[in-house]
């Protein structure tokens, strides 16, 4: 037995915090061998052994496993090194609960079944991919709509809270409604179109404003002023929208800008639509959008009845 190997296995453990069974495992391990043996064969240990014992300790609880520790004390690893892809892998995994922990308190609070919605949909990063690329392949594919696609794309957080969650998973129903992108696509195509005839009218791609921005800005003014949408004001309200609309496309105010017009009116009024955007809104963080239902349905009574 080596000079200064005096600690019996229970007086490792309890300088090391550690169970007597815990030190035996490891030094069976050899992470933590003995100095040497008594006469009778029990092991003995040297003050050197505490410091190393409680490295492993140390290294266990940041979680990493025995082969690594092993390697580590070894020599065989730097533990700069492993520190390093440790601390990605815990990022991940915290990532990872976040996301639990934030589908979860949404299925709490908002009454959510996991039977009748797919909770994968917000936990795998594969699944939110798919579906948010083929809902918008789907909806634009073929368009040149600039930047319009990208103001549609859901981008969750990464540490997202039960709203956002609870969100997310509404949307994910939206997303995968064969109906509801029938209606997007159309009202791209219909954007899409405008944008051709503006630009010919205009002669390069700059700003302008939309046949339903027009409508809601027409409207809005006519709701503040308690405007019936058959009334004499209402239809002078409906020709000068009608005129501000053909202007922008090039075209006389005629039969087929009116029809034009309902058709653009008639998708941006599917629910649908307006509910999308206010879930779009909750989960990337952006401000509350204003509701814009009774403007529309005010712009197509009004349409309608002129």
């Amino acid at each position: 037995m080596t000079s200064g190997a005096h600690l019996a296995i229970g007086d490792l453990a309890r300088l090391s915090g550690l169970s007597v069974k815990t030190v035996r495992f490891y030094s069976d391990l050899g992470l933590v061998p003995p100095a040497g043996r008594t006469a009778a064969g029990q092991r003995r240990y040297d003050a050197a052994a505490v410091a190393r014992l409680r490295l492993v300790r140390t290294l266990r609880t940041l979680g990493l496993d025995l082969g690594t520790v092993g390697a580590i004390l070894r020599g065989e690893a730097s533990l700069t090194d492993v520190a390093a892809v440790r601390v990605e892998a815990v990022t991940e995994q915290l990532r990872a609960l976040r996301w639990q922990r934030a589908v979860l308190a949404a299925v709490a609070a908002h009454g959510i079944d996991p039977k009748e919605t797919d909770l994968m949909s917000i936990l795998s990063d594969d699944d939110r991919a798919a579906l948010i690329g083929d809902f918008l392949d789907t909806v634009f594919a073929g368009l040149d709509l600039d930047g319009v696609p990208r103001s549609l794309t859901p981008e969750l957080p990464d540490d997202p809270d039960a709203a956002q969650a609870a969100a997310w998973l509404e949307l994910t129903e939206l997303l995968g409604d064969d109906g509801f992108r029938a209606v997007l696509r159309r009202t791209a195509e219909q954007f899409e179109a405008d944008r051709v005839a503006q630009d010919a009218v205009a002669g390069s791609r700059i700003p302008r404003p939309d046949a339903v921005a027009l409508a809601l800005d027409e409207a809005r003014s006519a709701l503040a002023a308690g405007v019936a949408p058959d009334s004499p004001a209402a239809a002078a309200a409906v020709a000068a929208l009608t005129e501000r609309y053909a202007a922008t496309l090039g075209r006389p105010a005629d039969g087929a800008v009116r029809t034009r017009l309902a058709a653009r009116l008639e998708t941006a009024a599917d629910p649908r639509r307006q509910r999308h955007l206010e879930l779009l809104s909750v989960v990337n963080g952006w401000p509350a959008l204003p509701v814009e239902t009774d403007p529309i349905a005010w712009s197509r009574a009004a349409l309608a009845a002129s």
